[in-house]
C-alpha cells in the first residue's frame, strides 16, 4: 500500500501536497474545498503589515490636536489591534471547519506588532505561522547585513510570544543563501519556505505607466529552489518547503527527492482547477509503484547533495558543456 503521508514542522500531513497563501484560500468555503480536492494543509491568504496601517491611518484622521499624547496613542495601537480582527474570526471558523492543518500566514517588512498579532494567531487555533517577509532592498543606505537583520529581527519578535511552529518564506536574493538560512533556523524557525515568488511588474509603452507582470509561475521556474532544497536537505535540521514552479507531479516528485518534506501548489490550481490536487497525488502513486517505493520517506532527500558522489554538479553556475557542448 503506497503512503504518502508526511510530517511538516511537527504537523502529521496526509500527503505533501499544501496549497499556498492565495485567492484559493482566502475564505472559509475556499479552504472546504482545498480539503475536499485532497490537500494536505493550507497556507491561509496572507494578512498583509500594510492593512495594518491603514486600519490607524483611518483612525488617525479622527483625531484632533487636542487629543492627550496618552489618549493619541492608545487609539492609535487600537487601530493596530482592530485590523487583523477579521482574520482571527477567519482562523477560528476555518478549524471548526475542517480538520487538515491550517497555517496563518504573515506578510511583514518589520518586526513592529506582529509578535502582539502572533500572539492573536495563535489563540485563534491556527496550527503553525507562515512568516512572508518582504523587504524590497532598494535604499542604498542599507547594507546586506542590514537587510538579513531584519529578518531575523521579525523572527525574534515573534518566537518569543508564541510556541507554534513558525515557517519563514523567504526569497533567494542573498549574499550567502545558505548562511542566511543557517541563521533563520538558529532564530527559531521550525521551516524553510523556498521561494518567494516576488510581485513583478512591467511598462506599458503605450500609456506609459506601470502594468502588473506574469502573476503565475511556469514550470521552468522550478529550478531556483530546487537547487536550493537539494544544496540545503540535510544541512539544515529545519523542514524544507518547496515553492513556484512546481505545476505536476513530476515537479513534486522532484522536490521530495531533493529533500523537501512538503510542495506548495498555487498557480497550477488556478490554472487547471482544484482536480490537478488529486491527479498529482494519484501519479505520484503511480511513480512510486514502478521505483517499489511505499512511502514518500523511501525517496526524500535521495537525490540531494549530500547523497551524491558528484556533489559538484549541484553548485556549478556555469557549466562547459551546457554554453558550448564540449564534454
Amino acid at each position: 500500500m503506497i503512503n504518502l503521508s508526511t510530517e511538516y514542522m511537527g504537523m502529521k500531513l496526509r500527503n505533501p501536497l499544501i496549497v499556498a497563501s492565495s485567492g484559493l484560500t482566502d475564505s472559509v468555503e475556499g479552504v472546504r474545498r482545498c480539503e475536499d480536492a485532497g490537500a494536505g494543509a493550507v497556507v491561509l491568504k496572507s494578512l498583509f503589515e500594510e492593512q495594518i496601517q491603514i486600519e490607524t491611518k483611518k483612525l488617525e484622521q479622527h483625531i484632533g490636536p487636542s487629543w492627550h499624547a496618552e489618549a493619541f496613542d492608545y487609539v492609535k495601537q487600537m487601530g493596530m489591534r482592530l485590523g487583523p480582527n477579521n482574520y482571527l474570526k477567519f482562523i477560528e471558523e476555518t478549524k471548526k471547519t475542517v480538520t487538515i492543518p491550517v497555517i496563518a500566514s504573515l506578510n511583514c517588512i518589520s518586526p513592529v506588532w506582529w509578535s502582539d498579532y502572533a500572539k492573536q494567531i495563535e489563540a485563534a487555533g491556527a496550527d503553525a505561522i507562515e512568516i512572508n517577509i518582504s523587504f524590497m532592498p532598494s535604499n542604498p543606505q542599507y547594507s546586506g547585513k542590514d537587510i538579513e537583520q531584519q529578518y531575523l529581527d521579525s523572527i525574534d519578535a515573534i518566537k518569543k510570544r508564541i510556541k507554534k511552529p513558525i515557517a519563514v518564506k523567504i526569497g533567494p536574493y542573498f549574499t550567502s543563501t545558505a548562511q542566511m538560512a543557517e541563521q533563520l533556523y538558529a532564530h527559531g524557525a521550525s521551516a524553510l519556505v523556498l521561494f518567494n515568488r516576488f510581485y513583478q511588474f512591467n511598462i506599458n509603452i503605450d500609456t506609459l505607466e506601470l502594468s502588473p507582470g506574469h502573476s503565475l509561475s511556469t514550470p521552468e521556474e522550478i529550478h531556483t529552489s530546487l537547487r536550493w532544497v537539494a544544496l540545503l536537505s540535510g544541512r539544515i535540521k529545519c523542514d524544507l518547503a518547496a515553492a513556484t514552479g512546481i505545476h505536476d507531479a513530476s515537479g513534486v516528485i522532484k522536490q521530495i527527492l531533493a529533500g523537501a518534506a512538503v510542495v506548495q501548489i498555487c498557480s497550477t490550481l488556478y490554472k487547471n482547477g482544484l482536480e490537478q490536487i488529486d491527479k498529482i497525488l494519484e501519479e505520484i502513486k503511480d511513480w512510486m509503484k514502478t521505483k517499489y517505493f511505499d512511502s514518500i520517506h523511501n525517496f526524500r532527500g535521495k537525490l540531494n547533495q549530500m547523497q551524491s558522489d558528484q556533489p559538484e554538479l549541484y553548485e556549478r553556475l556555469q557549466y562547459i558543456k551546457g554554453l558550448t557542448g564540449i564534454e
